[in-house]
């Protein structure tokens, strides 16, 4: 059904994609319930996390930027100006909404440590790629692989507490949540 690997050469003959639909930025709690109140309407949502990199040895940042994404619309959550707040954490316990994403263990220990939550219903794309017989299972084969399209990651090693984040990281950020939806949509279904 799906194709095991992707060669380097293969890849860039992929149409590049990233995210066009509307991209949210949430940096105040007046927002926050905005979002929480229209997430909690999907039964699926994309997932990420983005954390500044470090670049000397024993250093590590906090998560900088949560996103969750639909279809139509990606939320990208200031971390750092807005925590973690209890609406946040209430869709991240709860089962019944899948939260969708790619090398998610060190996302959801991130976002731990800035507020305490039990995880649930959190869905490692990894582990279903892998059932597939899909080896290349980062994010951007993964996405070339399942979804047929490639996406950039030019913006990974940005400065994600910068004070704004520029269009470029604010739609990087929006594509790799969405897509993660999508290849959940593909390689799993609308429903589990």
């Amino acid at each position: 059904m799906f194709k095991e690997s992707i060669s380097v050469e293969e890849l860039v003959e992929l149409p590049l994609k990233s995210f066009d639909g509307d991209i949210v930025l949430v940096e105040t709690m007046q927002m926050v319930r905005v979002a929480v109140k229209y997430l909690s309407q999907f039964r699926v949502l994309g997932f990420d996390t983005e954390t500044k990199p470090s670049f000397q040895k024993g250093q590590i940042h906090k998560v900088a930027l949560l996103q969750l994404a639909t279809d139509e619309r990606a939320f990208l959550f200031r971390t750092q100006k807005i925590g973690i707040p209890d609406e946040l954490r209430q869709i991240f316990s709860n089962h019944a909404i899948l939260k969708a994403g790619v090398a998610i263990r060190d996302d959801i220990k991130g976002l731990q440590k800035l507020a305490p939550f039990r995880p649930a219903g959190f869905v490692e794309l990894q582990n279903h790629a892998q059932d597939a017989g899909i080896q290349n299972i980062g994010l951007k084969k993964l996405c070339a692989i399942v979804c047929g399209f490639r996406i950039s990651k030019s913006q990974q090693l940005s400065n994600w507490e910068a004070e704004e984040l520029t269009d470029q990281q604010m739609i990087y950020a929006a594509t790799d949540a969405y897509v993660s939806l999508k290849i959940y949509q593909k390689l799993i279904g609308p429903e589990l």
